[in-house]
């Protein structure tokens, strides 16, 4: 008879863990969706940019809200400034010359936000951490940043990055990529797909 108790009190346990952990699942997961997905697939296909580092960028910059506005003034789910997009929008880029209001639409922040990330990205020695940085600082700084000694390591590499605000950014992209990898991206060996 105890060994019967021992068991059900064993099995009682182990289907709790395993409906709890689900319910966690669930939450975290709600917390951080997969919205836009059917653009997000596209453009990550298009430029080569993973898509979890895409859900993360959104994530950080504007929590999927299209409509988002920063006290900086970027825009759109990818919080993009008016004047980078515009400039994206012309000859030298995607030469499609958009207004600037085309932010808002989903799609569009998606296509470009991507697009610029797969620019910063090659423009800074393939190092996601400097893309993120020039992402949220501006490339003329982080181009600054990269020359002075203070703050690079000589090879193209930041040591250091002095904003603070940039600091925190980076470090928030970086774990809400390791929390959508964790989620949706990792086999069961634990690697990335």
């Amino acid at each position: 008879m105890k060994i019967i108790a021992i068991i059900l009190i064993i099995a009682v346990a182990f289907g709790l863990a395993v409906g709890i952990n689900l319910l966690l699942n669930k939450t975290e997961e709600g917390a951080y969706p997969q919205k836009y997905s059917e653009y997000v697939t596209e453009y990550a296909s298009e430029y080569n940019v993973p898509e979890y580092v895409i859900y993360a960028v959104i994530k950080v910059e504007s929590n999927f809200d299209p409509l988002a506005k920063s006290s900086a003034g970027a825009c759109g789910l990818m919080q993009m400034m008016p004047n980078t997009f515009l400039w994206l929008t012309g000859e030298e880029h995607l030469n499609e010359n958009l207004s600037a209001e085309a932010i808002y639409m989903p799609e569009v922040s998606i296509r470009y936000g991507t697009y610029y990330l797969n620019y910063l990205y090659k423009k800074f020695n393939y190092n996601w951490d400097t893309a993120f940085a020039a992402y949220n600082a501006g490339e003329g700084n982080v181009s600054d940043w990269l020359e002075d000694p203070e703050y690079s390591d000589g090879e193209g590499n930041l040591t250091e990055i002095p904003f603070s605000e940039t600091r925190s950014y980076v470090s928030k992209v970086n774990s809400a990529i390791d929390t959508y990898k964790e989620l949706y991206y990792e086999t069961n060996e634990g690697v990335a797909v």
